[in-house]
């Protein structure tokens, strides 16, 4: 995915990868983050006639969170679409990049782990040292779609080379039960992170 960046000598573009069946949603442009919807929709809904009221909120959802995502610097939003045994395995993973006021005087992993509270340093082998911070969140049905389960968070931040910018990589699973398999899902998704 190309950056945004200004400065010259930083990476033009990033690479991730993410497990088959998780599906990719470019939030910018706005055109695209919408094309991006509606194909999600037909997938989800292809062969069913009598859910045009669920397709049409999970597109409003979808819509809202996407808008959300993008003001916070949300460059693209992964979902997965994985099932075992006929459950979903909810999970997401939401690419941002912040430009140089997102994490201010902090120049290094090392820097904004001791800003962050419980915060570790990784290495990641084709991106550098980030900063990995894993928590448990209480149940916001107003965020997720009605969602009334805890949600584990992951999320990585790093150091863009050669500038002042951050790639933060935000991975979410509300399937408790699961979170430690996931987490270890999210953990490998992060170490193929590579700059380009």
């Amino acid at each position: 995915m190309p950056l945004q960046t200004d400065w010259s000598a930083s990476p033009a573009e990033y690479t991730i990868l993410v497990p088959e069946g998780w599906f990719q949603l470019q939030l910018d442009p706005p055109e695209e983050r919408d094309r991006g919807i509606v194909a999600l929709a037909r997938r989800q809904f292809g062969g069913v006639d009598h859910a045009p009221v669920l397709r049409e909120r999970l597109m409003r959802e979808l819509q809202r969170q996407a808008r959300a995502a993008g003001r916070v610097g949300g460059v693209e939003l992964y979902l997965s679409l994985l099932t075992v045994g006929g459950v979903p395995l909810a999970s997401s993973l939401l690419v941002s990049l912040a430009h140089e006021g997102g994490w201010p005087g902090c120049r290094t992993a090392h820097d904004l782990a001791r800003r962050l509270a419980g915060a570790e340093v990784v290495e990641l082998e084709g991106a550098g040292e980030a900063v990995r911070e894993q928590r448990a969140e209480a149940p916001d049905p107003e965020r997720l779609m009605g969602s009334t389960l805890p949600t584990t968070t992951v999320v990585y931040n790093v150091p863009v080379p050669a500038s002042r910018a951050w790639l933060t990589l935000t991975f979410s699973t509300p399937m408790e039960a699961l979170a430690p398999k996931m987490v270890e899902l999210f953990d490998t998704v992060a170490g193929t992170l590579h700059w380009q």
